[in-house]
């Protein structure tokens, strides 16, 4: 499976080092051609000569060979590059690689890299534990980097707890499935909506909600990176797109994305994944100047925005999947499977404001999906962009399940 795949190890200094030996030697088994970068705190845990024979290539530690000027370009190995793995990654990289520091081989070589990259840490309870730890790896997970979280077991320090790295058994097949991964949807038109929209009141007020298009935006780089051509209609946010080739159309009000929505479904789309918070109305008049505070109390008419996913629903195109998201407080499988059928959805995706760790904001979300039989697959609060990956895992079972 791996068969001509260049694969990039980078080791730092961690006791678990000698678990990137195996690993090496398992990629190469599987064909892949491997190089290694280490830190110099790394070459205090392995040896560059045990990677180099296993890895069949010179081992780079420095930018430059200093005994013959021979440069290591970072900007090259990032171009040669299929995957990035960082295995062990120390809390000191791993804080390094969210800052955009580049002291180091490793780390200009990960700020160069145009291949996805994947973090697997190593480090003691209390440094895995620590917030800044937490944190740091939840920005590089929004940018896109696959961590493969550590386990639980005994730690160099003799204490017990979450921060081994795991084994290479393991990553072996994370990588046999990113890979299988990146072509299971190729080709497929993919139509999603993400974010709030903004309702404008008069030049300076607009009604919104605190969506933060996270999870929409998960969603669009998880399809991107299975191969399909994604679109994303997006309301105003201040999330990045990770890095992955998705066509991005900004809108503002409802009715634009509505229009827009539309308009991208007629091109062709063969799955349309409606994750927009959108508002549901919006002020019946707008005034053109600012409105002044004259009196105590202001009355504002609304009016209904149309509806993106009834609109969808109502010219959806036999073999295509149409799958919207309901937000409930109450009765929520029973409300959600009411939008699911009223909309001509062929599923929904549920979120309760009262499960701890789900709704707007957050890095984390608690999903259900519903299917028009009524069938509810329920999932763990987890982060949103292991979150985007279920959705899309389902997506990929309901298409196999019609061809067939």
């Amino acid at each position: 499976m791996l068969n001509g795949k260049h694969i990039l190890i980078g080791l730092t200094g961690s006791i678990a080092a000698y678990k990137a030996a195996v690993l090496v030697r398992l990629l190469v088994r599987e064909g892949a051609e491997v190089k290694v970068i280490m830190t110099d705190m790394a070459k205090k845990f392995i040896s560059p000569l045990t990677m180099a024979t296993l890895s069949g290539n010179p081992v780079l530690v420095e930018f430059y060979n200093p005994e013959n000027g021979d440069w290591n370009s970072h900007v090259s190995l990032g171009l040669w590059t299929d995957l990035y793995i960082i295995a062990p990654a120390s809390a000191n990289t791993i804080a390094a690689m969210a800052a955009g520091i580049a002291n180091n081989l490793l780390l200009t070589t990960y700020l160069s890299s145009r291949s996805p990259v994947i973090v697997a840490p190593a480090m003691d309870l209390d440094m895995f534990k620590h917030p800044a730890t937490g944190n740091n790896l939840n920005i590089l997970k929004e940018r896109g980097v696959k961590i493969i979280e550590p386990v639980t077991g005994e730690l160099a320090s003799g204490l017990q707890g979450k921060g081994r790295m795991e084994e290479p058994e393991m990553i072996l097949d994370y990588v046999k499935r990113l890979f299988q991964k990146k072509e299971s949807l190729k080709d497929k038109k993919v139509l999603i909506t993400a974010g709030p929209t903004r309702e404008p009141i008069d030049p300076v007020r607009y009604i919104t909600n605190h969506s933060s298009g996270k999870m929409g935006y998960s969603i669009a780089s998880e399809f991107a990176e299975r191969g399909a051509l994604v679109t994303l209609v997006s309301g105003p946010v201040s999330v990045k797109l990770s890095g992955k080739s998705v066509r991005k159309i900004d809108v503002m009000t409802a009715d634009e994305m509505y229009m827009s929505a539309l308009e991208e479904y007629e091109k062709g789309a063969d799955i349309t994944v409606l994750c927009a918070a959108v508002a549901d109305f919006r002020p019946k008049e707008y005034t053109g100047k600012k409105i002044k505070r004259e009196k105590e109390d202001y009355l504002l008419s609304l009016t209904p925005n149309r509806d993106i996913a009834a609109g969808i629903g109502k010219v959806k195109r036999e073999g295509t999947i149409l799958i919207g998201f309901a937000l409930e407080t109450d009765n929520e499988v029973e409300n959600a499977r009411k939008k699911l059928l009223k909309k001509n959805l062929d599923a929904i995706v549920l979120n309760s404001l009262r499960d701890k760790g789900a709704g707007f904001g957050s890095e984390t979300n608690k999903i259900s999906i519903i299917d028009r039989e009524g069938s509810v697959q329920e999932y763990p609060v987890k982060n949103k962009a292991e979150v985007a990956s279920d959705i899309v895992d389902y997506v990929e079972k309901m298409l196999s399940c019609s061809n067939h």
